[in-house]
This record gives C-alpha cells, sequence and structure tokens, in this order.
C-alpha cells in the first residue's frame, strides 16, 4: 500500500508554518489517499495524534466512581481492568457517576427477560478488548472446546456484570484466542478497507471478565467483546496489512494480548497487572512507530494503519440488576442478558448465517424454558439438560443429567436423550414459544425445530466429521430424527449396550425399543451421510431409488414388519463413533485421496435378516458395506421395487416430429424461465448486506459471456415470430 496526499504543492511560494497549520482541520488531515491492493482508497478522518494514555488518578477515580455507584456491579479488580482498557477514564467516570437528586446516573438501560442490564459508552484500546466467544463461528468444528462460562456474585449473591471463563490452562486460552481469530477472519466478512477510510464507527458490546484456569494457575481480569469481533478482528488485518494471512494476524494480536511484563526482582504483582503492563508496553511501542511515521511531513503507510485502528468504541456493560422471579439462577442472569441483546440484533435481522442461528435459537430457547420453570414428568433440571446441550458437561455426564446410571455415557447416547427431552409436550411446548419469539416465526415447522436442534445434537462430533457437516445438518433440515411419532408419542429411551437387542422386541410392537432404533441409527445415518436431505434430488441406480423426506425415511425404517430396517438402525448406532469419520461417507476417489490411516476408519454394514447376526456378506464372508440406496430401498421395499421397475428402458416407438418439437418447446421455455428466475435471485442477493457490493453478474467478462448468449436466443426468437394466422399442430395429432 502506498501514501499520496490529496493536495499536491503549488509551484510557487510555499506555505508558511502558520498556513500549513490551517491545511488542516482541528487535529485532523486532509484527506490522504492509499492504494489498497489493486485500488485505492480515502482516508477521511486521520488524525495527527494518538490519545495519550491515561494517567493513574483518573483510573483511580473511575474504580472508586464505579464502585460507589449502586447501580453499577463490577468487583474492584474488575474495575481495574476496565480502567485499563478505555482511552479516557475521566469520561467514563462522569457517566458512572451516581446522582441520586437526579435520578441514578447516565448509564444506558435494557430491558431483557429477567434482567435489565445497565452498560456506558466509551472509547476502548484495541491492545485491550479479548475477542473470545464468536457466535458466528459457535457451531462450526473447532479443535479447541469452549471454556466453562459461569457468572460472578456479590457477597449478598446477587449477580454481577461480568462472566467467569474457565480454561484448561494458559496453553488453552492462547490456541483458544487464535482459533477464534483465525475462525473469524476466514469466515466472516472483512471490513480492513472501512476501517482504514473511516475507522470502526459503530460501537462494540464488552463487558469485563475474569480468566481463570483449571491447572491452578493465577486468574486475571480482561474485557472481552461479545459484539463485534468481526469489526475487531478486522482491525486487526487493516494493522496488518492486506496481504496478511488469517494466521498472521491472529499471531500478531495474540502476542500483544497475552504480553506479559515480568515483576522486577524482589517485588510481586498479580498476573492481571503483569499482563496489564505487558500490553502497556506493547501499546507504546505502537505509538512510537506512528510518531515515528509523522516525521516526513506526510503520515507513512504504518502510521496511518495504526491510527486508524487503534481505538474501539464500546458499549460496556457495567451494571445488573435481576427480576424478581426470573426464573434463572443468579450466576446466569448476566449471560443471558447479552445474549439477549446480541440475539436481537442478529438474529431478528439475520446476519448470521442459518446454522449460527440455529445454535443461537436452540440454546436461547432452552435457556428461556428455565425462566419459566418448565416442568418435566420426570423431574429432569432444565439447567442440566441446558448444559449438556452447550456442551459444558460433557458426554460421559448424560447418566447424571437424566438420572439414570443405566444410560452409557457416550456422545450419541447424549444425542438420543436430548432429542427425547427436548421432543416432550410440556418442554417442546414451551421451547416452540421461545424459538417463535426469538426467530420471529409465526408457527414453527418439526422441520425447523429438528434444523434448530441439529448443533446442539453433532456438537460432540463436529470436528471429526467436518467433511459432512453441512450434508448432515441440511438432513436435519428435511426433518431430521423428528418422526411423527418421536414427537407425539409417550414413549422412553431404552438404555442398553447393544442395540441389536431391541430389534426383537421393537419388531413385537414395543414403541420405546422402536423409536430408541429410531432416533439413535437415524442420529448415525445422517451424522455419516447415510441419508441427505430430500432424498432422491438425484433419483436413479447409484443414488437412491425413490423421491423421500428423511424424516420419512426413518419412520418407515422403524415400523415393526420391518426387521431389515430395524437392523439398519441398530447397526448403524452400533457402528457409530464420535471420534472418526465412516469408510461411507466417501466416495471410492475421495477415500483414495484421504491421507487418514485406514484403522482410522470404520464401517457401517449392509444387512441380510436371514443372518445369525443380521449382517450381509459377500462370498469370500466379508461384511457388505452399506450405502444410501440401500438404506431408502429398505424403507420401502416395495415402493423401491415399483420404481426400480419403471426406470427400465422400454421399448417404444419413436416420437414424431411433431412431437419432439412440442418437448423441444417444452424444454426451451422451462430453460428461459428458470433463467429468469436466476436473474431474479441474483438480482435480490445482489442488495444483501453480505454481498458487500458484488455486482449480481460478476465480472465484466462474466457479464460478456451471458449477455452474448442473451442477445443471440432474444434475436433468434423475436425473428422467429409465426404469423397469427400460422395453422397451431398439436402433439400428436
Amino acid at each position: 500500500m502506498s501514501v499520496a496526499t490529496r493536495f499536491q504543492e503549488p509551484s510557487f511560494d510555499k506555505l508558511g508554518s502558520a498556513e500549513a497549520a490551517k491545511a488542516q482541520t482541528g487535529d485532523r488531515w486532509d484527506p490522504i489517499t492509499l492504494k489498497y491492493g489493486d485500488d485505492t482508497v480515502t482516508v477521511t478522518n486521520f488524525s495527527a495524534e494518538l490519545p495519550k494514555s491515561s494517567d493513574a488518578k483518573d483510573r483511580t477515580k473511575l474504580v472508586r466512581v464505579g464502585k460507589g455507584n449502586p447501580y453499577c456491579g463490577l468487583t474492584e479488580d474488575a474495575w481495574h481492568a476496565l480502567a485499563r482498557a478505555v482511552v479516557h477514564p475521566q469520561a467514563l467516570a462522569a457517566q458512572i457517576q451516581h446522582h441520586p437528586d437526579a435520578g441514578g446516573s447516565s448509564l444506558v438501560e435494557e430491558h431483557v427477560g429477567g434482567a435489565t442490564l445497565r452498560s456506558a459508552n466509551g472509547r476502548v484500546w484495541l491492545t485491550e478488548v479479548f475477542p473470545l466467544i464468536q457466535p458466528r463461528i459457535g457451531q462450526n468444528p473447532r479443535a479447541e472446546a469452549d471454556p466453562e462460562i459461569g457468572g460472578a456474585l456479590s457477597a449478598d449473591g446477587s449477580p454481577q456484570a461480568l462472566l467467569v471463563y474457565r480454561f484448561r490452562d494458559r496453553a488453552h486460552l492462547r490456541n483458544y484466542l487464535r482459533q477464534t481469530i483465525i475462525a473469524t477472519r476466514s469466515a466472516n466478512k472483512q471490513y480492513d478497507e472501512s476501517i482504514l477510510i473511516r475507522r470502526i464507527t459503530r460501537a462494540v458490546v464488552a463487558h469485563v471478565a475474569r480468566l481463570e484456569f483449571s491447572d491452578g494457575s493465577e486468574p486475571m481480569y480482561v474485557t472481552v467483546v461479545r459484539d463485534g469481533i468481526t469489526r475487531v478482528v478486522s482491525a486487526w488485518g487493516a494493522q496488518c496489512g492486506e496481504k496478511a494471512t488469517p494466521e498472521k494476524i491472529a499471531d500478531r494480536a495474540v502476542d500483544i494480548l497475552l504480553a506479559e511484563k515480568p515483576a522486577r526482582r524482589g517485588t510481586s504483582k498479580p498476573l492481571s497487572q503483569r499482563m496489564a503492563q505487558g500490553r502497556e508496553d506493547e501499546l507504546d511501542s505502537l505509538r512510537a512507530s506512528f510518531i515515528a511515521g509523522l516525521s516526513g511531513g506526510t503520515p507513512n503507510e504504518e502510521a496511518i494503519r495504526i491510527g486508524q485502528t487503534i481505538v474501539v468504541p464500546a458499549q460496556i456493560a457495567v451494571g445488573l440488576q435481576a427480576h424478581p422471579g426470573s426464573g434463572l439462577p443468579a450466576e446466569e442472569i448476566f449471560d443471558d442478558a447479552i445474549r439477549s441483546i446480541l440475539s436481537s440484533i442478529h438474529v431478528e435481522f439475520g446476519m448470521w448465517d442459518s446454522a449460527a442461528q440455529n445454535a443461537e435459537i436452540g440454546s436461547r430457547a432452552l435457556k428461556r424454558s428455565m425462566l419459566d420453570q418448565v416442568a418435566d414428568p420426570l423431574g429432569i433440571a432444565v439447567a442440566d439438560v441446558y448444559r449438556l446441550a452447550i456442551g459444558q458437561i460433557t458426554p460421559e455426564k448424560t447418566p447424571a443429567v437424566f438420572a439414570d446410571d443405566r444410560i452409557p455415557g457416550t456422545p450419541l447416547w447424549r444425542g438420543v436423550y436430548l432429542v427425547h427431552y427436548l421432543t416432550r409436550k410440556p418442554v417442546f411446548d414451551v421451547m416452540k414459544k421461545h424459538v417463535k419469539a426469538i426467530a420471529g416465526k409465526q408457527r414453527l415447522h418439526t422441520n425447523t425445530y429438528a434444523e434448530i436442534l441439529a448443533p446442539i445434537i453433532d456438537q460432540p462430533w463436529r470436528l471429526a466429521k467436518q467433511h459432512i457437516l453441512r450434508q448432515a445438518r441440511n438432513a436435519w433440515g428435511n426433518g431430521g430424527v423428528l418422526t411423527k411419532e418421536v414427537m407425539d408419542e409417550d414413549w422412553q429411551p431404552v438404555p442398553c449396550f447393544d442395540f441389536t437387542t431391541l430389534v426383537d422386541a421393537a419388531q413385537a410392537g414395543d414403541i420405546d425399543a422402536r423409536l430408541t432404533l429410531a432416533v439413535a441409527g437415524g442420529i448415525a445415518l445422517i451424522s455419516d451421510k447415510l441419508l441427505t436431505r430430500n432424498t432422491g434430488s438425484a433419483v436413479g441406480w447409484g443414488t437412491v431409488p425413490f423421491r423421500a423426506d428423511v424424516d420419512d425415511v426413518i419412520a418407515n425404517l422403524a415400523r415393526s414388519h420391518n426387521r431389515a430396517g430395524l437392523l439398519v438402525l441398530a447397526h448403524a448406532a452400533n457402528r457409530f463413533r464420535a471420534d472418526r469419520a465412516a469408510v461411507n461417507s466417501f466416495t471410492d476417489n475421495q477415500l483414495n485421496q484421504e491421507e487418514q490411516a485406514e484403522a482410522d476408519w470404520y464401517t457401517h454394514v449392509s444387512v441380510d435378516p436371514e443372518q445369525e447376526d443380521g449382517i450381509a456378506r459377500d462370498r469370500a464372508d466379508a461384511p457388505l458395506r452399506l450405502d444410501e440406496y440401500t438404506v431408502v430401498r429398505l424403507s420401502d421395499t416395495k415402493r423401491a421395487a415399483k420404481e426400480e421397475e419403471d426406470r427400465k428402458p422400454k421399448e417404444e416407438e419413436p416420437k414424431s416430429v411433431i412431437d419432439q418439437m412440442a418437448d423441444l418447446r417444452r424444454t426451451l421455455l422451462g430453460t428461459l424461465t428458470d433463467a429468469q428466475d436466476s436473474l431474479t435471485s441474483l438480482m435480490q442477493l445482489s442488495r444483501t448486506p453480505d454481498a458487500a457490493g458484488t455486482h449480481p453478474l460478476g465480472s465484466h467478462r462474466e457479464w460478456e459471456k451471458v449477455s452474448k448468449i442473451a442477445v443471440k436466443v432474444q434475436s433468434k426468437i423475436y425473428n422467429s415470430e409465426p404469423a397469427e394466422d400460422d395453422p397451431v399442430v398439436e402433439a400428436g395429432n
């Protein structure tokens, strides 16, 4: 990127120093033109000065004022962390100052279910805000698990406006922070150019967090950003340059955010203070680079990048008032309030992709169900189910959550019991109410509910099966395992270690055994790509025998008279592994390209009800591999046989020329209609924020290709207009 001033120096007398000063507006420079990649951008609000470092007395005053305001709810350590993060602590103190005679303070109040959240507006240093929990990527496969998240309580048991993030150790924090930045940079829209032009203009949502470590390491207080992570990561990207990779951006940000200044020999300082001083040293280094970049008269590229990115506007949560009878545990009220604010921004206005929205809607609806104190016939605590659903409790704890020691503590049984619990009428009715409210829907169809449950159910195996995650999520959106019986019948899962032991009972009409097989086997088939969305979108030999929705296929496999179908479900559930991929998920070409050792795979097998173990084998007595065609065929063998017969080529008389012409006219009309629909969709998509100004018809070269074909077609059709009195010969006459 190169830098050029907007106005060239005139060739006659040079400006005097006083006149030169007038060339700026206050402390702002005239617009500066930058070369950005292949384009140029104009920086409109570059300032010749960075804000000064805050004084200790101003930070101390903010801490004192904050502690003295009854509407605020932070510990002294939390106030110190916030005072270090803000650019002007004295300005924030003025907002927070309590004025009992004037109705309180200047805090912003937002009323959410169960609480009132109070915030202050200010500016924070980029080097002080930690991008940790990113809802946009929360449903994606990740190597590093989320930290445990909990609330903090004051001495009287009331909730405070901060969260506790519990990591395994400091390496977990470093890796997780790096993972969030890389994933955000790779998956989301980038605002680097906009930030360079006019800085970050919309405030991020932030709050203080205490970072704790399970290995006993000393905790520390930091300021975390909850909404606006993409903007913060883009600011780091703009600072690093347009050629920087996500990994390079993450490394730079993490190194600065986790910088630590060792205490002097013979002195002892808490980790929060050592790391705060480390970040302060990094900020001083950036300030020195900024000043050096101004020495030549025109600011250089580095100075512009630092100046435009170093300060971030923020709305910072500082207080919380819980409403009586909220139903939520006190330690969860603050997190729920923050998530309510985020959802109101991103779910109602559709700024997150569908998978991220589903994950947020599902977890928030489940948490909201606790507000209604939903009653479960078995007395299961909704709070425990919620923690299991979002991954705070591991699958091994499934027996404890559902109060049954017979349940195997595996990811698959976790999924079975979550599906069962979340489809029970007392729970589902409350969930449905909250899903509709959060998502802004008038009605909630079963397939929509299944799609919302998908990120909850597949949480334990997202990473191991990430290559087929999209197809599995689509299958859930096509009904998943939520068959009519699963949703409507009064049934209970039957815990077992071998699902084939349920087949005889299921065939004898035991609905508990049947639906346990339907849910467990259905989850396994969907997760390993043996059952995909609206099966039959490519009907034919080698694909599937007929078109059917996923939940219908599972329902038919689980019929009591369909022993082969029950065996498919049982063996699929038995062989399912959450930590590995199935051979059946890949084509032969894909398997040849994969570098994993064969020991890392497992195989789903085809079935033969005549065999003692129910497994179909070839002549060498090796189990036959299951495929999607077989799964769908065994769900309805009569229909499959009819469809297969109908696809066989039949001897027919050749069509007449008239009939062939009629067929081609229908094809032409259909093709043109499809083209018109595609053009309409392109135009609509181009007007959405995610299109980021992309032209609906692509590059000029792409437009030229489409335009030439369209003109030729239009010309031929126009010039071939039949006369009004031309006879119309109908096909078949």
